[in-house]
């Protein structure tokens, strides 16, 4: 099959997060609302009950308005096929099952979480309320990172955390797209390039709004003012 011109075998794991209609550009597709989903689910849950194939499916499903069986083998393909082999998300344990054939109450029922992949993924869904938290845990446990690439990041997300989570986005989604094979090690010139045309745009503003006489700047923020 192709995707973006390029030939992908079908049984080649393929994250869709951004993936839209052909038709409806702004609209994603069922596949990518449910990836999306899980990880969104999984990177703001700490309960492993909660991080189970069937409670992802409830808790999505209830959120849609949708009944839950409904969805479960989506959610079940989406780990087991996509998001498990993609290093994305991984098994953190399992359950034990009062209920249910002897066998399987003995071996439990799997629970996930993201990996350093998965959360580095999750930087770039706008969903997520609190990614800050999310990029503290990240850099904790990313090896080998520059630090100065770090603090530039910490610093850029005190004052314009929508740049900076744009910045995710681009390369993360240069990662869906097939630039790039492997998003990790977060690498500061891989980074820049994913988005290289935003960055320019905003440093150019930048420079050009610290040289502005005073009414000059004030135009510019009365102009910019209803921009939310």
């Amino acid at each position: 099959m192709l995707h973006n011109g390029e030939i992908i075998l079908k049984d080649t794991p393929r994250l869709a997060i951004f993936e839209t209609f052909k038709t409806k550009q702004e609209e994603l597709t069922g596949e990518a609302q449910r990836q999306r989903a899980i990880i969104v689910n999984l990177a703001t849950q700490n309960n492993p009950s909660q991080m189970t194939r069937t409670a992802l499916a409830k808790k999505i499903a209830r959120e849609n308005g949708t009944i839950w069986k409904n969805i479960y083998s989506g959610i079940f393909r989406d780990l087991d096929e996509i998001l498990v082999p993609m290093g994305i998300v991984v098994e953190a344990g399992r359950l034990p099952l009062k209920r249910g054939p002897k066998a399987l109450q003995e071996k439990g029922i799997p629970y996930y979480h993201l990996t350093q992949k998965g959360l580095l993924v999750s930087l770039a869904l706008d969903e997520i309320i609190g990614r800050e938290k999310i990029l503290e845990k990240f850099f904790a446990e990313a090896k080998n990172i520059d630090k100065d690439f770090q603090e530039g990041i910490e610093t850029l997300l005190k004052f314009v955390p929508r740049f900076i989570y744009s910045l995710f986005k681009g390369y993360v989604k240069s990662y869906c797209d097939g630039r790039l094979d492997n998003p990790l090690p977060l690498d500061k010139t891989r980074f820049i390039e994913a988005s290289e045309e935003i960055i320019r745009i905003q440093k150019e503003f930048l420079e050009s709004f610290v040289n502005m006489g005073k009414t000059e700047k004030e135009k510019t923020l009365n102009f910019l003012k209803n921009v939310n």
